[in-house]
């Protein structure tokens, strides 16, 4: 398992360039972002290269797809951000689908699938891929539309491009719906990336109540290659906590390790 630092989750008070050297001090190869609108995208790129740092995934600039009449702002926030993840060497983009409109939800779920679909030609000219995510509403996102792993899965299955995929957060779904290896292990044709955290508090994974050095190992095992990000508030200091994270749970981990 590849794991990636969310760095507004650890450094959120530097400049994305030194958020980028620590996170190469610290050992590790991959980071991610959200508001890339913020990034000086030159200096961006160069530390990146010159720290050897994979910029793995960002955001989307619009989250609107519950609604077919902002699907036109959604489309252009894909261009635009297709445009800025070739200046960075971003391959993913995370896209949140949007609020609950109040719309008939079979309504809604064919607005998200029309305008994936509609998003695939940009996407798969750009070689880039979209994640929509499900979040959790009873603690995190009240009035989210898109809670379920099954559903998000259909609506991957439905757009019918290998460009459109689905971020499965553990965290998310832990609250949401639990059966938590099954969900990720039978759908890893629709996952393009992982989030974590510990539940409850959504801090340190290991202060949760998921084993999860048990989960990574399963679904190492089901094949899968992607990264985690671990998208989660520290209590430790974040230099601390990212060192012990790798220590738990980098690669070499095994369910007995200490």
């Amino acid at each position: 398992m590849k794991l990636c630092v969310p760095l507004p989750c650890f450094f959120n008070d530097l400049p994305f360039e030194a958020a980028i050297e620590k996170v190469a001090a610290l050992g590790y190869e991959y980071a991610e972002i959200y508001d890339w609108k913020r990034l000086d995208l030159a200096s961006a790129a160069g530390a990146l290269r010159d720290t050897g740092v994979t910029l793995l995934s960002m955001c989307t600039t619009e989250f609107c797809l519950t609604d077919p009449a902002r699907r036109g702002l959604w489309l252009d926030g894909i261009r635009e951000s297709c445009e800025a993840a070739a200046a960075l060497g971003v391959k993913k983009l995370i896209t949140q689908v949007g609020p609950d409109t109040g719309a008939d939800r079979a309504e809604q779920h064919r607005s998200i699938a029309e305008g994936l679909a509609a998003g695939a030609e940009i996407l798969e000219s750009a070689g880039v891929t979209v994640m929509i995510e499900p979040l959790n509403i009873r603690v995190d996102h009240p009035g989210y539309y898109l809670t379920s792993s099954a559903e998000a899965f259909d609506l991957v299955r439905e757009a019918g491009s290998p460009c459109v995929k689905a971020v499965f957060d553990i965290y998310h779904q832990q609250i949401s719906e639990g059966n938590i290896i099954p969900n990720i292990t039978q759908n890893l044709d629709s996952i393009a990336h992982l989030h974590a955290a510990g539940h409850p508090g959504r801090h340190e994974l290991q202060f949760g109540e998921n084993d999860y050095k048990n989960v990574f190992v399963a679904v190492d095992k089901a094949g899968y290659t992607g990264a985690c990000g671990l998208e989660y508030t520290p209590l430790l200091d974040p230099e601390e906590s990212l060192a012990t994270a790798k220590k738990l749970y980098g690669e070499k981990r095994s369910p007995a390790d200490g």
